[in-house]
């Protein structure tokens, strides 16, 4: 099977500098993710460091919280999925 590489190409992560809570805080994130970030903010008339610290909150509410970036990226994957598919995955299995 032959696949062909996303639109842009591959590109590693990026690390930005986000203050959440008055804490700066370094997140890396590959550009995709940051863009995907950045329009789930828009989209909720949030400044990007609101909407991340509402992820991240929710993500130190669970039993074995993830770091951040990969609180983000799930995130931000859930929101791409249907909804019946997002509460159907238990059927699935």
């Amino acid at each position: 099977m032959k696949l062909d590489p996303p639109a842009g190409g591959f590109h590693g992560p990026v690390k930005r500098s986000i203050t959440i809570a008055a804490h700066q805080t370094s997140i890396s994130l590959e550009p995709l993710f940051w863009d995907a970030l950045e329009a789930a903010a828009e989209a909720r008339a949030l400044p990007l460091s609101a909407l991340v610290a509402a992820i991240d909150h929710a993500r130190i509410q669970s039993d074995a919280p993830p770091n951040l970036a990969s609180a983000i990226r799930t995130w931000l994957l859930d929101q791409t999925q249907p909804p019946a598919a997002a509460s159907g995955q238990a059927e699935d299995s």
